[in-house]
Formats: structure tokens, C-alpha cells, sequence
């Protein structure tokens, strides 16, 4: 898990090349001439009142310069850095697609942003077997600017009196601007704002992408084709009407479904060990949250505590709650067709490792629960950024495997560096781009949650 914010940037300007801007009415009628035409249309047409025209408010545009399909907070947060650094204000024509309407429930003119940051820090705790990695990633922590503090067990338990330290031999616990916040709040923040700025949104469902093709033949005499996505589909939700919008850059940031969406534009259709044929491995994979009461529980001095087990929870509140759980294993993985949640996973993995590492939760009670997805990443469960080698205007911003909410911010400034400069401006995120898959250059972290 990376600490603290991340202040990212990336690459490819295609937008760099002066788009055009159109107008938001394709009815100007200043000088009264439509009225007078709709006027003599009524009184020529049989029973009275016509209107040739059905209302279309509830589409997107036709034209839009970038469509980003996803309207999560990786989303809103490209969307809003391509409006915070185009080159003059309304330069760029942003269309943001999410087929989910459960998701928008904001007023713009709400108060100013609070994300309800609560700056308890970060407490990792680490095995005999992990202690020497914990080292080195505090060492690096440190190196970047991150107030980062080595405790062993004994300091551990004077700091913290009610945990248990059997089988913890080293913790890092972080000192400044490390905690947690409301993502709800930060996504609203997010989406008021790019809203602000121009940005269109449009709540529907993604069906189609129009490509074009031409083959290439590579340096190794491999022949392949490229594409280009000129139209987007977008079907409205509970309709069969869907509205073309044709667009220069596409933005895959459809998170748990990112790996479908690919497909839409062909990602992965090819001969098996191909660069046609490498598939975007980003799938949903289910995750359980749990709230529980325990008045016994530690105080307002918890932080966020991930247990040598890989067990996570965190103060929900100041009554006594705590949220919390963990991933499962390969193994485990539950079925993702529905958001149903398992209490037993609760009862059998999460709470024996929470009232083994502290006793006060032996009499915790459990009082609601819920599941989501993550865009698992399952080659190496990092991030995909930055374009398609083939799809030549397909750009990805997915696949953090949980851990998108803390990128967000560096990753929507990444892709518009890439956007409207060509390259990483302020991080080299070449890394993580799409190519290594094909590659099978794995990029791993240590300590995932």
C-alpha cells in the first residue's frame, strides 16, 4: 500500500493538437426565424399542435473530445485534471459515462468540500518473516518524506496497551498526514467540480465501440492490426435507445469491468501469445466490509491497524464501532454474480485473527455489512495506465485491485499529463503500462491489503 498522496503524470499528446471546441446549442434562434417556422408548420398540420423535434436533454452530446466510461472517483478525477490543465478554458470537450445512477446524489451548490480526514495514522504490524520487508519499505518511505516510525513489540505495547503483540516482531506506525476520510465525499467533491468546469456527464450504459483498422507488420514480420475508436455507443439506462457519440480519445476507467469494455474494442482477441491476443486481466472480484460495536474497544488514540494476518479494521465514529475485514484467499474467493454478503467468512476468518491481536474484541457484535467490487488486477495486482499498444486512442486508468481511492488524485493528473503533453510530467509511470502484460514484466508491491 503506498503512503500518503501520490502526485503523478503520463504519456502520448494527442490532444495536444488543438481541438476544436464546439457550441452547447444546435438551435440558435436570435433572429426569430425558427419560431416563425414552427408557427406556419402548426397551422399547415393536420390536428393542430406539432412539434418535429423530441426533446434530447437526456442524451449525451454527439461530439466529445475525450470519453472517459466510468464515473468513479479515478473518473472524475481524469476528467478534472484534463479541465485544470487544458491550455485555455473550455479547450477540450469531456464526456464522463456511468451506467450506475446510485452514484450521484450531489447538489452543486453544496457547502465546501469536507472529506471528514481523521489523521490517526497508519499501524502495519509485521511477522518474523515479513520484518525485514517492513524495513525496506520504511526505508523508502523515509527517503520520499513520509514521517514514518519503527516500533518493536515492547513499543508497540506501550503505545498501544490492548493490542496483543504475540507474533509481531517489528510495526511501522506513521506519523503525519496519514489516515483515513469518507471516499464518498471525496468522489462528490470530485464530480461537483469537473462538473463546474464543463465537464458532461451522462448516465448510461457503454454497448458499443466503432473502430477502425489498418494492418500493420511489425519489425519481426508479425502482422497486426490497429485500431481506432471513432464512435462510442452509449445506451440510456431502461431504453433501447442509445445515442453515437463520436469522440478522438477514450478513456477506460470502468474499473471492476474494465476487462469488458477492452473486449468491446477487440483488447485480447488474437492468436495466444500475441500482442493482439493479450487481454486487459482485470476482473470484479468481491470484497466484504463489516461494522461491529465494542464498547471495550480501543479509544480515540486507534489507527488504522493491519494485522500480521492481513486483517484490517479502523474507529468508525466515537461510539464504540470499528470497520474492518480482509481479502481471502485465491482459494476463497467467494462468487461475484451478486453483493450478497457471508457472515460465516466473518465468524470463521476475520474475527479469531481480531480477538487473537485484541482481547477487548472477543465480545464484539457485528451491526451491518456490505460488499463491493474490486478491478482485481490479477496479473500483479497494481494499476494499468496510460494507452493501448494497438487501440491507438485507448487510454487505461483501472485495475488497482483496492487501492484506487488513495491514487486517484496522482492517476487522474497522470493521464492528463499524458493527454495533453505526451509524457510523464511529474512521475515515470511507464511502469505500469499495458505492454508488460504482454511482456510478463510483473510489477510488485509488498504489504497488499
Amino acid at each position: 500500500m503506498f503512503r500518503g498522496a501520490l502526485q503523478l503524470g503520463l504519456s502520448r499528446g494527442l490532444l495536444s493538437r488543438g481541438l476544436r471546441t464546439r457550441s452547447r446549442g444546435p438551435f440558435d434562434d436570435r433572429d426569430g426565424k425558427w419560431a416563425e417556422f414552427k408557427k406556419k408548420a402548426q397551422a399547415a398540420w393536420p390536428g393542430g399542435s406539432w412539434e418535429p423535434f423530441s426533446d434530447t436533454s437526456h442524451l449525451p452530446p454527439e461530439h466529445a473530445d475525450v470519453v472517459i466510461i466510468g464515473g468513479g472517483v479515478i473518473g472524475w478525477s481524469v476528467a478534472y485534471w484534463l479541465k485544470r490543465l487544458e491550455a485555455r478554458r473550455n479547450a477540450i470537450r469531456v464526456l464522463v459515462v456511468e451506467r450506475d445512477p446510485t452514484e450521484y446524489l450531489a447538489v452543486p451548490d453544496e457547502p465546501p468540500l469536507d472529506i471528514q480526514f481523521n489523521p490517526s495514522g497508519y499501524l502495519l504490524l509485521a511477522s518474523e518473516e515479513n520484518a525485514s520487508v517492513m524495513e525496506h519499505n520504511v526505508k523508502v518511505q523515509r527517503q520520499e518524506g513520509a514521517k514514518v516510525s519503527l516500533l518493536s513489540p515492547e513499543q508497540l505495547k506501550n503505545k498501544f496497551p490492548w493490542i496483543n503483540t504475540d507474533g509481531v516482531a517489528l510495526a511501522s506506525y506513521g506519523l503525519e498526514n496519514e489516515g483515513w476520510f469518507d471516499p464518498w465525499c471525496l468522489l462528490q467533491g470530485l464530480r461537483r467540480k469537473a462538473l463546474s468546469m464543463g465537464v458532461y456527464f451522462s448516465q448510461g450504459e457503454v454497448t458499443e465501440l466503432v473502430s477502425s483498422v489498418r494492418p500493420m507488420v511489425t519489425s519481426r514480420g508479425e502482422q497486426v492490426n490497429i485500431k481506432r475508436i471513432y464512435e462510442v455507443h452509449v445506451k440510456m439506462n431502461n431504453s433501447l435507445e442509445y445515442q453515437p457519440v463520436e469522440c478522438a480519445i477514450v478513456i477506460n476507467a470502468a474499473g471492476a469491468w474494465s476487462g469488458q469494455l477492452s473486449e468491446l474494442a477487440g483488447i485480447g482477441i488474437g492468436p495466444p501469445g500475441s500482442l493482439q491476443g493479450t487481454r486487459l486481466p482485470v476482473e470484479p472480484r468481491k470484497r466484504y466490509v463489516y461494522v461491529w460495536h465494542c464498547p471495550q474497544g480501543p479509544g480515540l488514540e486507534a489507527p488504522l491497524i493491519t494485522d500480521t494476518s492481513g486483517t484490517y479494521f479502523r474507529r468508525e465514529g466515537l461510539g464504540g464501532y470499528y470497520l474492518g475485514g480482509c481479502s481471502p484467499t485465491e482459494e476463497e474467493e467467494p462468487d461475484n454474480g451478486d453483493l450478497e454478503v457471508s457472515h460465516d467468512f466473518f465468524q470463521e476468518k476475520v474475527w479469531p485473527h481480531l480477538a487473537q491481536r485484541v482481547p477487548a474484541f472477543n465480545t464484539l457484535k457485528v451491526r451491518s455489512a456490505w460488499a463491493g467490487y474490486y478491478d482485481y488486477n490479477t496479473f500483479d495486482q497494481n494499476g494499468i495506465v496510460g494507452p493501448h499498444p494497438l487501440v491507438s486512442n485507448m487510454y487505461f486508468a483501472t485495475g488497482f485491485s483496492g487501492h484506487g481511492l488513495q491514487h486517484a488524485p496522482g492517476v487522474g493528473r497522470a493521464v492528463a499529463e499524458i493527454l495533453l503533453s505526451g509524457q510523464f510530467n511529474t512521475i515515470d509511470l511507464n511502469p505500469f503500462s499495458f505492454n508488460r502484460f504482454y511482456l510478463g514484466e510483473k510489477v510488485l508491491e509488498n504489504n497488499i491489503i
